[in-house]
Order: structure tokens, then C-alpha cells, then sequence
């Protein structure tokens, strides 16, 4: 069984007309992975999504203050028909080699997530084709209504046409596959930042773009990215100096932080769920010592390993309180989540006992189990902790951690699952990626157990396109229920992110655990 913590997360922007402050610096910051690629339509990662917000820009996005859409390289759109929606770009726009942004590199980039490699379809689903109309207005069309297109496009970022084409960089980099393009190492955006050096999984260094388009109140002119993987050593490097903000602090350490005369914690909620996923598909099950079946296969080992699981214990024990435990697999800000598919199956080893033993398992069984260690909040001490619990009923899991390198990669293999930010926040995001048969055009391409019901097919297909939202929602809220009832993954909790940072650093907490690049300072 090879389970995956995963995010989605929405960006988030405000572009404010005021002047940058003087007194510029550096902004050093860490976390415990490093960003799988500078190719902005290979791997939809949240980390690599938000560190390409610094780099690229999108036609859309989220002010981070409000969570409201906003115009970034669109200044305005309007509803041509309810399958076209027309696009004014925004002038004077330069790539940061002072090349002119112009509506051949919208059609070229939007296409371009849309093709084979790329790994972002589910943000260009029920697009049909992009169409530019002159330098400076682009249509897109679509296949029928999409009535969560703006927010999808919040993760469509623009890159220069002419320079992919000069790189031999026209397709994305396939995650699947150990082949470079130009693309995944080096970068050519308009957003406020670029790359001058990329040494993976020791250092990204961004500097200021003097071709940017916009006024921000940033007063950081280089931005310095380590990737620390030790808890221990990402807190000395804060407490001692070396780096000014933590994206994800230990939670042992934060009473420490919190009280240190130089540091200060934010915390908030994220709009990411926590869950495992289920090989549901493959007749026998890889890893376990049942020959010639699948146990994962039938609901009552599903639900047996789901109600095994005490999450009031991990909330209290491993998250030391900074988690929401939860049965449904999106969080509250998303729509389409209710109270009532909030409600988790209870915890209760006995009858996890008695299911296991009708569906022919009285022993149990072993089974695989694969884990990132330096993706989410703790996530290799929560697979360490759900493979006591689930001991205790007779499941032998035999549990594999591994780094986001290698772990993301595997689940596009169908190998492992674990976690879920909704970037549009909105519940199709998640149905459409987790719980949509496997197929074309972004559905199911996080399904890595590949759960597959014609109902959910069909809850989803109607929801793309429906555009009553008040009967919209009630069919997300049915499908969210639906995949509780099918136990097509098993949700766990909702993280609670700290951030930990030097008193003199200002920045804007945001629910998608991404940084605002334009509005952190430096005091």
C-alpha cells in the first residue's frame, strides 16, 4: 500500500502602487525540500508553484489579502459568450531579458500546459483552444461553460515563447522520465524576481527584474533559498541568524520561537487535507503477503484501516495541537465542504478487527506503505505513528520514507499518495484530480490508487460545467460525501502552519502556504 501526503494550495497577490522602500537587503529562508523544477507546467508541486510566482507571472491572481481575483498581466476580461472569455493584456510588459510580453506568449504558454508532459491539465480543463485576437487580447475558448475558470487560470504562468522555442524547451519537462530540458533548470518570466543560480537541493538564489512592470512595497532585492532537510538544523540556522524566515518550523521548537526575544511565530490554517490513498486497482497488491488478490480492493479492509487510525492522538501527540482533524477531503475555506462530510468515521480498533476478519483477513496482512519525510508537517513521524496503530489490528505495514524528489515522481507511477492544497478553492480541483477515473485532461492525475466510480465520473463531469452554483455546490458536497462512504482515501487532518521568522521580517500569511513576494520587508 503506498500512500501520499499531498497539497494544493491558491496563490495569492497584491500589487500595490507604492514606491519600494530603500534600505535594501536580502531575504534568506529555508524549508525542508528543495522545488522540483524551474518548468513551469512540468510537476504541479505547491513549494515549486510558490517560488514560480516569484519568477513568472499569470493573467490572474489572488490578492493576498482579500483572497479575491485580481488582474495581473490581464488588466480586464469579459464574457464574449459563455464559451469565450476575452482577455485585454496588460502593456508594457517586459520578460526579464527586456524581451516585450505580448499575446503570442499567453496562446504559446496556455497551450503548452496543455500538452502531453505537462503535469498542470487540471488547470486548463474544458479548455478548448487559445486564441490571440491581436498583441494585446487573447480569447479563450472553451468546450462549455467552466464556471471556475479564472481561478484555475491563478496557476497558469506565462513564460517567453521565443525563448523556449531558442532552448529547445517547446515541452515541458516530463516528471516521469529522468530528461532535462533547458526549462527545468533556468527560467525566463516577468514577474518581479529572477534566477541567477539554481544548484539543486543547496541553493536558489533570485535578484531583483529591472525590467519588472510593477510598483511593490518590497524592499528585498535578493531572495536566497536553502532547503534544509534536518529540523534540528533549519532552527539553529534561524535561531543563530543565518536565515531570516522558516516555512516550516519543527513543532518541538515552537514554545522556543515563540518566546525568543528575536523571533516571532504566525500562525494559520491552511487549505490543505492531509490523507492516504489506497491502491484500489491492481488485482494483486504490490509488497504483500496476499497472493493473487488485492485486500485495498474491498471496503471493508479500506474502512478497517481508516477507523484503526486515532487522530485525536496524532493531533495531540505528533502535531502537538497544530492540526484540525478531519473526514472530508478538502478544508473548510473550499467550497463544497459542509459539516456533515467533516464527519469522520469513528475510531474503534475492535471494529476494525471484525471487518478485517469478514473480509478474510483475521490475521491481517502486509502491505507497502511509502511516505515522503520532507513534504508536510511531519510527515514521516505521522506514517510512523499510523504504522503502530494500524499493528494493533494485524495490518504489518512496512513503511518506506522518502524525499520529495523521489517520492512525487512515484506518484505519477500510481506508487504513493499523502496530502492536498486546493490552489482555486474549490472542491473540483481535488474530486477532479483524486477521485475522477484516470483519463484525459488533468482527471485523476493524483489518483494513485485509482479509485474509480461511475458515480463520482459523473458528479465531477456535471460540476465542470454547471453553472447554478447554489446546485453546484450540493454536487460537489455529494461527491465529497461520496468518497467518504467509498473510503476512496483516508483523511486525516488539516495543517495548522506556524511560520517562524526574525522580529524584522514582515510578510502577509496566507492560507495556501505561499509567500507574497512583493510584499515581504526586511526592517
Amino acid at each position: 500500500m503506498k500512500l501520499k501526503l499531498t497539497l494544493w494550495s491558491a496563490a495569492a497577490l497584491a500589487v500595490l502602487a507604492v514606491a519600494p522602500a530603500v534600505h535594501a537587503k536580502p531575504f534568506k529562508w529555508s524549508s525542508a525540500s528543495d522545488i522540483p523544477t524551474l518548468d513551469i507546467h512540468s510537476q504541479n508541486n505547491a513549494l515549486g508553484n510558490g517560488v514560480h510566482a516569484a519568477i513568472y507571472d499569470s493573467l490572474v491572481y489572488y490578492n493576498s489579502q482579500t483572497f479575491k481575483l485580481e488582474g495581473q498581466l490581464a488588466t480586464s476580461w469579459k464574457d464574449i459568450s459563455p464559451t469565450q472569455l476575452r482577455f485585454t493584456l496588460r502593456s508594457g510588459v517586459k520578460f526579464s531579458d527586456g524581451m516585450p510580453l505580448t499575446a503570442d506568449d499567453v496562446v504559446y504558454s496556455i497551450t503548452r500546459a496543455m500538452s502531453k508532459s505537462s503535469n498542470y491539465a487540471v488547470y486548463t480543463q474544458g479548455i478548448d483552444k487559445v486564441v490571440k485576437v491581436n498583441d494585446n487580447t487573447v480569447d479563450l475558448i472553451m468546450k462549455g461553460p467552466n464556471p471556475v475558470l479564472l481561478n484555475q487560470l491563478t496557476e497558469l504562468r506565462i513564460m517567453s515563447k521565443a525563448w523556449a522555442e531558442k532552448n529547445k524547451s517547446q515541452e515541458p519537462k516530463d516528471i516521469r522520465t529522468k530528461d532535462e530540458t533547458f526549462s527545468h533548470r533556468n527560467a525566463m518570466g516577468s514577474g518581479p524576481y529572477m534566477v541567477k543560480e539554481w544548484q539543486p537541493d543547496q541553493k536558489l538564489v533570485l535578484v531583483k527584474n529591472p525590467n519588472y512592470w510593477g510598483n511593490i512595497p518590497t524592499n528585498v532585492t535578493e531572495i536566497i533559498y536553502t532547503p534544509i532537510k534536518s529540523e534540528a538544523t533549519r532552527v539553529a540556522a534561524l535561531l543563530s541568524g543565518e536565515i531570516d524566515f522558516v516555512l516550516d518550523p519543527s513543532l518541538q521548537d515552537l514554545s522556543r520561537m515563540r518566546n525568543h526575544a528575536n523571533l516571532k511565530v504566525m500562525d494559520g490554517v491552511e487549505n490543505r487535507t492531509i490523507f492516504f490513498g489506497m491502491d484500489q486497482f491492481r488485482d494483486e497488491l504490490p509488497g504483500s503477503n496476499v497472493k493473487g488478490k488485492n485486500p485495498l480492493k474491498d471496503l471493508r479492509v479500506r474502512k478497517a484501516l481508516y477507523q484503526a487510525i486515532d487522530i485525536n492522538s496524532i493531533s495531540r501527540v505528533t502535531m502537538r495541537g497544530l492540526s484540525q482533524p478531519t473526514g472530508a477531503l478538502v478544508a473548510h475555506q473550499v467550497t463544497g465542504w459542509t459539516k456533515g462530510v467533516d464527519k469522520r468515521h469513528p475510531y474503534d480498533p475492535k471494529a476494525s478487527r471484525k471487518q478485517l476478519a469478514e473480509a478474510g483477513y483475521p490475521n491481517g496482512f502486509e502491505v507497502d506503505f511509502a511516505c515522503p519525510n520532507n513534504r508536510y508537517i511531519n510527515d514521516e513521524e505521522i506514517c510512523q505513528a499510523v504504522t503502530a496503530m494500524w499493528a494493533k489490528v494485524g495490518i504489518k505495514a512496512k513503511l518506506r520514507t522518502l524525499p520529495l524528489v523521489t517520492y512525487f515522481p512515484m506518484i505519477q507511477r500510481y506508487e504513493a499518495s499523502m496530502g492536498w492544497g486546493v490552489p482555486t478553492f474549490d472542491a473540483l480541483y481535488s474530486l477532479q484530480s483524486l477521485t475522477r477515473s484516470v483519463g484525459a485532461g488533468g482527471d485523476g492525475n493524483y489518483n494513485a490508487g485509482r479509485y474509480s466510480n461511475p458515480r463520482m465520473d459523473a458528479l465531477v463531469e456535471r460540476t465542470k460545467k454547471e453553472t447554478d452554483l447554489k446546485l453546484r455546490t450540493k454536487l460537489l458536497t455529494e461527491a465529497l460525501q461520496l468518497q467518504n462512504d467509498d473510503v476512496a482515501h483516508i483523511p486525516l487532518h488539516n495543517q495548522v502552519i506556524p511560520w517562524a521568522m526574525k522580529k524584522s521580517i514582515d510578510v502577509v500569511h496566507r492560507a495556501d502556504n505561499r509567500l507574497d513576494w512583493r510584499l515581504i520587508k526586511v526592517n
